[in-house]
C-alpha cells in the first residue's frame, strides 16, 4: 500500500470518529413534520400529539383571549407584534392560552419551542438556529421566574431587548409566571428607595427587576376565579364527559375547591376528574 494510500485511510478513520463523537443535526431542525417541539440538551425534539386547546373551552378569558390573538395574528402575517408575558393566579389558564395559540394558527404553518428555564441561558442559541427555518415560532416559556442570586434571567433580558443580536422576524417569545416581574420582592428593595426632590425615585433593585418584565411588549394578567366562575367552568369540564352538574356535583366541586385553597381552571378540570372516577 503506498503512502497516500495508508494516508487517506488514516483520514476516513479520523473522520469516522468524529462522527462518532458529535452527533449529527437532527432532521427534525429543518423538517416541517412537526409543529410542536421541546428544546433538550440533545436540540429540538418533534412532539407528535400536542396538547391541543381550544380557545372556546377557555371561559371567563375574553380579553386576554381577545389580545392575545390579535398579537398572535399580526406576528403570523409578518406585521409587528409584541412579545407577550401573562402572569398571575395559578391554574387560571395562562399556559393553556398559549398552546390554544397554536391549535388556533396551525393552518398558517405556526410553530411552538417549548423551553425550559433551566435553558434561558441557551436562548441566543435557539434563536439563531431558529432564525435560518423560514416558519413562524413562539418560544414558549411556562411558569418562569428567577430568584435573587439567578443570573440566568440576563439572558432573556438581553434576547427581549438590548443585544447587537436582534430578534428575528419569525420568532416570537411568550412567557407565563405568577410573578409579575418574574423575580421576588423585598421589603429591603423598598426600603432602599430615595426621595429626591419630593420625587420617590425606586432603588437600584427595584429598577433592575422591572426592567425585565418591562422588556415584555403585551402583559396580560390574569386572576382568582369567583364562585359563579370556577362552577361554571366545573359544568363544563363534567359536560365533556358526559356528566351532569347536579346539586350534589355542586355542593362537592365547591368543597374540593376549599380543601385546594384556591378556585381556578386547574382546580375545576382535577374535581372532574376525581368526580368521574367516584362515578364510575
Amino acid at each position: 500500500m503506498s503512502e497516500t494510500e495508508k494516508l487517506f485511510n488514516r483520514l476516513d478513520a479520523l473522520l469516522d470518529r468524529v462522527d462518532r463523537l458529535i452527533p449529527a443535526t437532527s432532521s427534525i431542525e429543518t423538517s416541517d413534520q412537526y409543529q410542536a417541539y421541546r428544546w433538550s440538551d440533545a436540540g429540538l425534539e418533534g412532539i407528535a400529539n400536542f396538547d391541543r386547546v381550544d380557545q372556546s373551552d377557555l371561559l371567563h378569558l375574553d380579553r386576554q383571549i381577545n389580545l392575545m390573538t390579535r398579537n398572535t395574528a399580526q406576528f403570523v402575517s409578518g406585521k409587528p407584534a409584541n412579545n407577550a408575558l401573562l402572569w398571575g393566579a395559578r391554574g387560571t389558564g395562562k399556559s393553556s392560552l398559549i398552546k390554544a395559540q397554536l391549535n388556533t394558527f396551525i393552518d398558517q404553518k405556526l410553530c411552538v419551542v417549548e423551553i425550559p428555564k433551566t435553558a434561558t441561558d441557551q436562548l441566543f442559541k435557539i434563536i439563531s438556529r431558529l432564525s435560518k427555518d423560514s416558519r413562524k415560532f413562539i418560544i414558549y416559556l411556562d411558569d418562569l421566574s428567577f430568584e435573587s442570586n439567578d443570573d440566568s434571567y440576563k439572558a432573556l433580558k438581553a434576547c427581549l431587548e438590548g443585544s447587537l443580536q436582534p430578534q428575528p422576524d419569525n420568532v416570537i417569545i411568550y412567557a407565563t409566571s405568577n410573578r409579575r416581574h418574574l423575580m421576588p420582592e423585598s421589603m429591603q428593595d423598598n426600603l432602599d428607595s430615595t426621595m429626591v426632590d419630593g420625587q420617590l425615585h425606586p432603588s437600584d433593585s427595584i429598577e433592575e427587576k422591572v426592567s425585565l418584565s418591562d422588556r415584555f411588549g403585551l402583559w396580560l394578567s390574569f386572576h382568582p376565579f369567583t364562585q359563579d366562575q370556577y362552577l361554571a367552568v366545573v359544568e363544563q369540564t363534567l359536560n365533556t364527559r358526559q356528566l351532569e352538574m347536579d346539586e350534589t356535583a355542586r355542593a362537592e366541586a365547591l368543597r374540593f375547591a376549599t380543601s385546594r385553597g384556591s378556585r381556578s381552571g386547574r382546580i375545576a378540570f382535577q374535581f372532574a376528574a376525581y368526580w368521574a372516577s367516584l362515578l364510575d
